[in-house]
């Protein structure tokens, strides 16, 4: 199992504070991103337009604010299904991302299948998202609910930092 050093070792410093700025701010300009990791804006651009092409960077989007939008409510969804066989995990698969209140689903090694994370705007609206969308999903035997209280932490750029 490599270690953390390992985990980015195709890229150098340059190319990790390049990752690191454009996570915190993608709107950098590449003159300013240029000025903000140490190199002049030609090997710059240079390395910018690599890291796409590496597929390091795959996009650019605006991070929203959901307290301004009301949708600060999250809960943490765990979900076992009643049948894990390639065909049931597609079916599950393709109907919970439909499901616009879903922000993340990730299949899980453990006791459970999936955890999701629901955003929703208070808990009479994730009860009716429970009940009435994930609670019917194909092959859903069972889900169970935890509520953020509050988020600490998100994001992972300080993962490239060394």
């Amino acid at each position: 199992m490599p270690n953390e050093a390992d985990l980015f070792s195709d890229l150098d410093q340059f190319d990790k504070k390049i990752l690191e700025a454009l996570a915190q701010d993608g709107r950098l300009s590449i003159t300013d991103l240029a000025a903000r990791v140490g190199l002049s804006k030609t090997p710059c651009q240079l390395r910018f337009k690599r890291l796409i092409n590496d597929g390091y960077i795959e996009g650019f989007k605006a991070v929203l604010n959901p307290a301004k939008m009301q949708l600060d409510h999250v809960a943490f969804v765990e979900v076992k299904l009643s049948n894990t066989r390639e065909d049931a995990l597609k079916s599950f698969n393709d109907a919970v991302k439909k499901i616009r209140e879903v922000e993340e689903c990730h299949m899980i090694a453990g006791r459970f299948d999936y955890l999701l994370k629901i955003r929703t705007r208070d808990i009479g609206r994730y009860r009716r998202v429970l009940g009435e969308r994930i609670s019917t999903l194909p092959h859903v035997a069972s889900t169970s609910t935890n509520v953020a209280m509050e988020t600490v932490k998100e994001g992972w750029t300080n993962l490239l930092r060394t």
